[in-house]
């Protein structure tokens, strides 16, 4: 496991947020069904006028429904490999020791300082020294 997959494990995160949103969006869309009242009239006499109500799903909205089932396909594709990628780095995070998962979780997920990390871990670390600690740790990883 290196730096790269854990700066993916944020994006992984977003995008998954993002996918998400985005096939509510499609699946909603599908659903918009339009509404109207059209008014006429009896053919024979007496003409008394009528309302017809009238209902459907909107065409503009749904031009080809065979392509927002591949939208809904490529979008669920990519919210079950983002959450692969999580679920590794999550993994991973449980084998090494808690003070590299701290420092991990301030620096690369809340995207803290090395300062702000060292204010996060207390007694006395500094930002040097959280980082050498890490730096080190990551090169043996």
């Amino acid at each position: 496991m290196d730096k790269q997959i854990l700066e993916q494990y944020i994006d992984a995160c977003v995008l998954v947020e993002e996918a998400k949103e985005e096939l509510r969006r499609l699946r909603k869309q599908r659903k918009r069904i339009e509404q109207d009242i059209v008014k006429g009239s009896s053919a024979e006499f007496p003409y008394t006028a009528q309302n017809f109500h009238v209902q459907g799903i909107s065409y503009s909205v749904l031009k080809d429904p065979s392509s927002v089932e591949v939208q809904e396909k490529i979008l669920q594709q990519r919210i079950d490999d983002a959450a692969k990628i999580k679920l590794q780095v999550e993994t991973w995070m449980l084998t090494i020791p808690q003070r590299m998962q701290r420092i991990i979780r301030y620096k690369i997920f809340e995207e803290l300082t090395w300062a702000q990390v060292a204010v996060r871990m207390g007694r006395k670390a500094t930002p040097d020294g959280i980082r050498k600690e890490f730096e080190g740790f990551m090169k043996t990883a």
